[in-house]
């Protein structure tokens, strides 16, 4: 019974993964518990044995598509490293986790999400949150070590942060990966990093911009 429950949440992550890799190829109404036991190579029932409900499953997918947020921004961050360039390095994992999990946009905008669970949109809002939240505080980083201006409010830098993504994504999402996402951030990055430079970064720009002159 101990190695059953040690392997659980191994598994409980396998099936969720399984579902959102259905829900990209199908659909969210192509989501059944049979079409995620034949992705995981299992039977329909034991599928069951660690999710009651095809709600429950879509619970787990969001808690997956959570961890993948937190974990980008946990990934960008290390000791000693400019918040600037950690605000970068997010940016880049974000486009990264959109472009290998096509699904994300898809099932984050799909109104049968939410259809008669309001508790399921509290929750991508809460997922949301959480991202935004972590943004800030590595601009509240930046804003004490006089990289990032400390006249602009964490909060709203947050927000247009994500805004260099989600449009973008969408925009892929909708032509089918025809839309170059990366680029699109790449060169959004290049005008907000610009505009929300502090005094040393920008001191730091100008010796770099001189050193290549001469």
């Amino acid at each position: 019974m101990s190695a059953e429950r040690l392997e659980s949440p191994v598994r409980r992550e396998q099936i969720a993964q399984a579902a959102l890799a259905v829900i990209a190829s199908g659909g969210l109404r192509g989501l059944s518990m049979a079409a995620v036991a034949r992705r995981v190579g299992l039977v329909p029932s034991a599928i069951y044995r660690h999710f009651h409900s095809k709600d429950e499953l879509l619970d787990a997918t969001l808690d997956v598509i959570h961890r993948h947020l937190q974990a980008n921004l946990l990934a960008a961050r290390a000791p000693g490293r400019d918040p600037l360039e950690t605000l970068r390095r997010a940016l880049l994992g974000h486009v990264s986790t959109i472009r290998e999990n096509q699904v994300v946009p898809q099932l984050l905008f799909s109104e049968d999400l939410y259809a008669r669970r309001p508790e399921r949109k509290a929750r991508v809002l809460e997922i949301v949150r959480a991202y935004l939240g972590g943004v800030a505080e590595i601009v509240r980083e930046g804003q004490q070590q006089g990289r990032i201006r400390r006249d602009l409010e964490p909060a709203a830098l947050a927000v247009m942060f994500l805004g260099l993504v989600q449009p973008g994504a969408v925009l892929w999402f909708l032509s089918d990966g025809g839309f170059d996402v990366t680029r699109h951030a790449t060169r959004g990055w290049e005008v907000f990093s610009e505009v929300i430079a502090g005094p040393k970064a920008k001191r730091a720009r100008r010796a770099r911009s001189k050193g290549k002159a001469r």
